[in-house]
Protein backbone atom coordinates (compact mmCIF):
# COMPACT_ATOMS: atom_id res chain seq x y z
CA UNK A 1 0.00 0.00 0.00
CA UNK A 2 1.13 3.72 -0.84
CA UNK A 3 2.23 5.68 2.25
CA UNK A 4 0.15 8.78 2.92
CA UNK A 5 1.29 11.28 5.26
CA UNK A 6 -0.99 13.53 6.87
CA UNK A 7 -0.21 16.92 8.56
CA UNK A 8 -1.85 17.11 12.17
CA UNK A 9 -4.41 19.40 10.83
CA UNK A 10 -5.31 17.14 7.54
CA UNK A 11 -5.33 14.35 9.95
CA UNK A 12 -8.35 16.16 11.79
CA UNK A 13 -9.60 17.49 8.71
CA UNK A 14 -9.91 13.57 7.73
CA UNK A 15 -11.32 12.42 10.96
CA UNK A 16 -14.05 14.64 10.31
CA UNK A 17 -14.74 12.86 7.31
CA UNK A 18 -14.13 9.38 7.95
CA UNK A 19 -16.46 10.27 11.29
CA UNK A 20 -19.19 10.44 9.23
CA UNK A 21 -18.93 9.92 6.03
CA UNK A 22 -20.50 9.38 3.37
CA UNK A 23 -21.45 13.12 3.68
CA UNK A 24 -22.08 15.89 1.48
CA UNK A 25 -19.83 18.66 0.83
CA UNK A 26 -22.12 21.23 2.25
CA UNK A 27 -22.09 18.96 5.29
CA UNK A 28 -18.16 18.91 5.34
CA UNK A 29 -18.06 22.35 4.95
CA UNK A 30 -20.29 23.44 7.88
CA UNK A 31 -18.36 20.52 9.80
CA UNK A 32 -15.26 21.95 9.49
CA UNK A 33 -16.06 25.96 9.95
CA UNK A 34 -17.62 24.60 13.34
CA UNK A 35 -14.65 22.63 14.33
CA UNK A 36 -11.47 24.04 12.36
CA UNK A 37 -12.69 27.43 11.92
CA UNK A 38 -11.98 27.09 8.22
CA UNK A 39 -13.81 28.93 5.30
CA UNK A 40 -15.69 27.21 2.89
CA UNK A 41 -12.66 27.80 0.46
CA UNK A 42 -10.24 26.40 3.20
CA UNK A 43 -12.23 23.05 3.02
CA UNK A 44 -12.47 23.05 -0.46
CA UNK A 45 -8.27 23.49 -0.82
CA UNK A 46 -7.71 20.62 1.38
CA UNK A 47 -10.24 18.08 0.23
CA UNK A 48 -8.85 18.82 -3.30
CA UNK A 49 -5.51 18.38 -2.06
CA UNK A 50 -6.39 15.14 -0.10
CA UNK A 51 -8.81 14.02 -3.09
CA UNK A 52 -5.46 14.60 -5.64
CA UNK A 53 -3.25 12.30 -3.17
CA UNK A 54 -5.90 9.85 -3.48
CA UNK A 55 -7.03 9.45 0.28
CA UNK A 56 -10.62 11.03 -0.81
CA UNK A 57 -12.74 11.18 -3.38
CA UNK A 58 -15.66 13.87 -3.90
CA UNK A 59 -18.11 13.17 -6.77
CA UNK A 60 -21.35 14.41 -7.12
CA UNK A 61 -21.06 16.42 -4.60
CA UNK A 62 -20.71 13.65 -1.98
CA UNK A 63 -17.04 13.03 0.09
CA UNK A 64 -16.26 9.40 0.85
CA UNK A 65 -12.67 8.02 1.32
CA UNK A 66 -10.05 5.68 -0.31
CA UNK A 67 -8.25 4.80 1.94
CA UNK A 68 -10.10 4.06 5.34
CA UNK A 69 -8.83 5.17 8.86
CA UNK A 70 -7.94 1.95 9.80
CA UNK A 71 -5.68 1.34 6.73
CA UNK A 72 -4.13 4.98 6.83
CA UNK A 73 -3.16 4.52 11.03
CA UNK A 74 -1.93 1.34 10.39
CA UNK A 75 0.39 2.37 7.59
CA UNK A 76 1.87 5.08 9.55
CA UNK A 77 2.38 2.28 12.25
CA UNK A 78 4.03 0.89 9.68
CA UNK A 79 6.42 3.49 8.52
CA UNK A 80 7.27 4.65 12.12
CA UNK A 81 8.59 1.08 12.97
CA UNK A 82 10.40 1.05 9.78
CA UNK A 83 11.91 4.20 10.23
CA UNK A 84 12.63 4.46 14.06
CA UNK A 85 13.04 0.84 14.59
CA UNK A 86 14.82 -0.73 11.14
CA UNK A 87 11.26 -2.64 10.89
CA UNK A 88 11.54 -4.47 13.88
CA UNK A 89 8.41 -5.41 16.29
CA UNK A 90 10.13 -6.90 18.61
CA UNK A 91 12.35 -3.94 19.22
CA UNK A 92 9.29 -1.39 19.34
CA UNK A 93 7.91 -3.54 21.81
CA UNK A 94 10.72 -3.38 24.05
CA UNK A 95 11.16 0.36 23.94
CA UNK A 96 7.40 1.06 24.60
CA UNK A 97 7.18 -1.33 27.80
CA UNK A 98 10.94 0.05 29.05
CA UNK A 99 8.86 2.81 30.97
CA UNK A 100 5.20 1.06 31.64
CA UNK A 101 4.54 -2.82 31.67
CA UNK A 102 1.65 -3.99 29.86
CA UNK A 103 -1.33 -4.56 32.14
CA UNK A 104 -2.65 -8.41 31.76
CA UNK A 105 -5.59 -7.06 29.54
CA UNK A 106 -3.00 -5.90 26.94
CA UNK A 107 -0.91 -8.95 27.54
CA UNK A 108 -3.62 -11.23 26.32
CA UNK A 109 -4.87 -8.83 23.43
CA UNK A 110 -1.94 -8.92 22.03
CA UNK A 111 -1.24 -12.35 22.17
CA UNK A 112 -4.31 -12.84 20.58
CA UNK A 113 -3.51 -10.71 17.73
CA UNK A 114 -0.64 -12.45 17.06
CA UNK A 115 -2.26 -15.95 17.12
CA UNK A 116 -4.91 -14.06 14.79
CA UNK A 117 -1.73 -13.44 12.22
CA UNK A 118 -0.29 -16.80 12.59
CA UNK A 119 -3.49 -18.30 11.50
CA UNK A 120 -4.10 -15.97 8.74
Amino acid sequence: MEEYKLGAVETRFAEIIWAREPLSSGELVKLCEEQLDWKKSTTYTVLKKLCERGIFQHEGGRVTSLVSKEDYFAGQSRQFVEETFDGSLPAFIAAFTRRSSLSPEEAEEIRRLIDQMKEE
